[in-house]
């Protein structure tokens, strides 16, 4: 065990099913980046945000419902987890008109899908942001 983990920071917002949520999402992840000290790879991150958001809004959130974006970060790492009730699991599906998650894939050094009930959570880590 290592003793010497920090904590993770947590933040969280409640979106409602609306396009212009994912611009509030990416100034909300800015903003908390910025009060964290985890500039590094600011971009990336926010346009990870971007990209998870618009497919939750795309795919995952039904009508009346809407999402979670959840940061977190511990040791150097920054976690993005969008947290949706629709069905279904993400994944890169090469021939259709989206790449989102291929870019998610190629910017963040991890991503993946885990399923909660009802729905599922999307999250992608950036490792190496220290202070």
């Amino acid at each position: 065990m290592n003793l010497h983990t920090q904590p993770a920071l947590v933040q969280e917002r409640l979106y409602s099913r609306s396009p212009q949520t994912v611009c509030a999402a990416r100034h909300f992840t800015r903003d908390t980046l910025k009060v964290w000290g985890r500039g590094s790879r600011r971009d990336d991150v926010l346009l990870c945000v971007s990209e998870l958001a618009t497919n939750a809004l795309r795919y995952g959130v039904p009508r009346g419902r809407g999402y979670l974006l959840r940061l977190l970060t511990y040791d150097g790492t920054v976690r993005v987890e969008v947290h949706d009730s629709g069905p279904g699991m993400s994944r890169i599906e090469e021939r259709t008109a989206g790449r989102g998650l291929l870019l998610v894939g190629a910017l963040a050094d991890a991503w993946g899908v885990l399923p909660r009930a009802p729905g599922k959570v999307v999250w992608c880590e950036f490792r190496g942001l220290g202070c």
